[in-house]
């Protein structure tokens, strides 16, 4: 039997700890794709439009990423599939640094994309594997605690790096994730159950894809991401339409993530005896009254006001949410599940602007409304789908148990 998970620190696996600080380290480290199109077009001297082009591959490979994480995390196994990733994020970065060719940096940021989305559904069902069920909640909001702390200081670190120089910004990034893969290489094992290892009849994409269940939630989700998507998609124009000036839009963003890094660590006592579909409920209604409060904002207080509200239902919704998903997930294909859930990402990263852009111009302030109403219908889904969700995870827990008692036990 496998022990070298079983030392805790905090109450939670000391793997898990290796692991929060392999993706603290690389939030922190991961600025090129912050600025990717500031260097593009200052230092390449790319157009607009072709510089546009080449991020937006970024974003497909993105997508490539998530998919083949989730296969090769199931198949390989976590380990594998995380030190694939960022050693080939490392290789990527350094060929970003020498390349001249516009195709080849095309491609190269195509790489990057994939590399960078390919460990989350790893990461994620590495936690899974190690964290007891009872402790995922909180497992899973520090790790949502640690995301958001390390895109604040990449923030700041991009901004500085890229006025001095975009070599050394591209080295820092390449160094700090190139250690986080030697961390992973020494102190990560395999964490895949070694009774699925062999599984390759358990289904693959299709088996998450066409489970009822599952989409779901996998829907509600979407609509969650779509309005939190907002605030770096339709809140900056509806911020600039008032006159305000861009640093009241950064203002506002910077005092959200200092909601997140501050107040993250209380809401597991917060929530801890709420039923994960009701506190998923609350927390998609106060992202759309936060966003509903938009319409009525003409200051930055206003803005203040609104952005305290929708950040308080995003750090409500990050513990439950990945714990919902963790129950759902058969054993020998949690990767594969994540990668469907982290497509709710770019889909919404594309509908969020695309139709938020139309329903801004032609809405104005009512846009923000239609966005509360959203969150009331994610927030009524949610509560709808709760029993069965919870039959199902109890029909699951059951059968598990049934599995493991030995023969004439």
């Amino acid at each position: 039997m496998r022990t070298w998970y079983r030392t805790t620190i905090g109450g939670l696996p000391r793997l898990y700890w290796y692991l929060w600080t392999g993706m603290l380290i690389n939030r922190v480290g991961g600025f090129v794709a912050l600025v990717l199109s500031l260097y593009l077009t200052s230092a390449r001297h790319l157009a607009i439009p072709v510089a546009g082009l080449v991020v937006g591959l970024y974003g497909i490979g993105g997508i490539a990423g998530v998919l083949l994480g989730g296969v090769l995390a199931d198949r390989w196994g976590r380990r594998p599939t995380l030190l694939l990733a960022h050693f080939g994020a490392v290789a990527v970065l350094a060929g970003l640094i020498v390349a001249r060719p516009i195709p080849a940096i095309a491609v190269l940021a195509a790489l990057l994309g994939m590399m960078h989305a390919m460990p989350g559904p790893a990461f994620v069902a590495a936690i899974v594997d190690v964290t007891p069920a009872d402790d995922r909640s909180r497992a899973f909001n520090l790790q949502f605690w640690a995301f958001n702390l390390g895109m604040a200081v990449a923030s700041v670190l991009a901004g500085a790096l890229a006025e001095v120089s975009f070599t050394l910004l591209f080295a820092v990034d390449a160094a700090g994730t190139l250690l986080t893969a030697l961390l992973i290489l020494g102190k990560v094992h395999e964490t895949r159950p070694a009774h699925r290892a062999t599984a390759t009849s358990a289904g693959g994409l299709h088996t998450a894809l066409t489970d009822r269940a599952y989409m779901l939630f996998v829907g509600l989700s979407l609509l969650l991401a779509v309005l939190s998507t907002q605030t770096s998609t339709i809140l900056p124009l509806a911020i600039t339409a008032d006159g305000l000036r861009p640093s009241a839009y950064g203002s506002v963003v910077a005092y959200a993530a200092l909601l997140i890094v501050v107040g993250q660590l209380f809401v597991p006592r917060l929530i801890g005896r709420w039923r994960k579909g009701t506190a998923l409920a609350v927390a998609n209604v106060l992202l759309g009254l936060g966003f509903a409060a938009v319409s009525l904002a003409d200051g930055i207080l206003g803005y203040l006001a609104a952005a305290t509200v929708w950040t308080a239902g995003s750090m409500i919704a990050a513990p439950p949410n990945a714990a919902v998903i963790a129950e759902l997930s058969p054993e020998a294909l949690r990767g594969r599940y994540q990668s469907v859930f982290y497509l709710t990402f770019p889909a919404a990263g594309f509908i969020a602007p695309a139709a938020g852009g139309v329903s801004l111009q032609y809405l104005g302030a009512w846009h923000w409304i239609v966005c509360g109403a959203l969150g009331l219908i994610a927030a009524a889904g949610h509560l709808l789908i709760q029993p069965a969700r919870e039959r199902r995870v109890a029909a699951q827990l059951a059968a598990a148990e049934e599995f493991a008692v030995p023969v004439g036990g």
